[in-house]
């Protein structure tokens, strides 16, 4: 990558004999997209590969390809070779460290988690893989919690937190063997599918929550409406009322219950005297009512 880049306008070894400050000197004032710009640059880079491997190392046990974190790793050093001027700062490595290192955490941060994570936890994250791997080394064991929590300063609610957010970094296929026996069932296979009972209950819960407010009068018209598939000429004939007073009625009951379950402070259904208890079948046209 690095060593096709060197040549143009400048030789090879006029090039190599410059120091880093004396390079950045040339390419800033050197005109962009020219070749001797390019080949100074890819110099700077191939001088400072093995601070960008430095700075990966420390990732080494994620499950990111080592080579894809490189890449990364190089377009922070290539942001540190354009925004640094040899006349302050000490040095091209101080300043680049910090860049590369900083370009590697936000890929991580916003490329790889499968799902929104806090990025405290992120961070603490990454702290917790590098104090594990220091640790181990160190005691020739792997760290408990107490020793984790010591060394990052941490409270054991911030590790439980940092061990569940990497929990969530990589995502497992649905498609992957749940063993390594032939012709293994697959992860797909063992997870269930949305259930339709369970919003009908959740809705019936809520009617009910609300039932008692009617007057048992409509609380029967109901009943005989959704549950019964009565007419509403039927239903008059039963109650011995008028087809159009059962349309009233039935209109303001579900108008009413609808009412509540969208809104709480809604006023009470008046109940009539001697009201009593009812079934719930009544959700399906809640919300298809004009």
């Amino acid at each position: 990558m690095t060593k096709a880049m060197i040549g143009g306008t400048a030789s090879r070894v006029e090039l190599r004999s410059l120091s880093d400050d004396e390079l950045l000197s040339r390419f800033r004032v050197l005109p962009a997209g020219s070749d001797e710009r390019a080949a100074v640059c890819g110099l700077l880079v191939e001088r400072h590969e093995k601070l960008v491997r430095s700075c990966v190392r420390q990732y080494r046990g994620s499950p990111e390809p080592v080579e894809d974190l490189m890449q990364v790793g190089y377009v922070g050093l290539l942001k540190a070779i354009n925004n640094y001027d040899p006349a302050f700062g000490s040095g091209l490595s101080a300043y680049a460290a910090p860049c590369v290192s900083g370009e590697i955490k936000r890929h991580f941060r916003d490329k790889r988690w499968q799902v929104h994570v806090r990025r405290s936890a992120q961070e603490l994250v990454l702290g917790l893989r590098k104090a594990t791997e220091d640790l181990t080394q160190e005691l020739g064991r792997h760290p408990d919690d107490s020793e984790l929590i010591a060394r990052l300063g941490v409270s054991s609610e911030d590790l439980l937190e940092a061990r569940l957010a990497e929990m969530v970094f990589s995502a497992y296929s649905l498609d992957a063997p749940l063993s390594d026996r032939d012709d293994p069932s697959q992860l797909g296979d063992v997870l269930g599918g949305d259930d339709p009972g369970m919003d009908h209950t959740v809705d019936m819960e809520a009617v009910a929550t609300h039932w008692d407010e009617l007057p048992e009068r409509e609380q029967r018209i109901l009943v005989m409406r959704f549950y019964g598939n009565l007419t509403q000429a039927e239903i008059g004939a039963k109650l011995g009322i008028s087809q159009m007073h059962v349309s009233r009625l039935l209109a303001r009951a579900l108008s009413h219950l609808r009412n509540r379950l969208l809104d709480e402070a809604q006023p009470r259904y008046t109940p009539a005297p001697g009201h009593g208890q009812g079934s719930t079948g009544v959700i399906k046209d809640l919300y298809e009512q004009p």
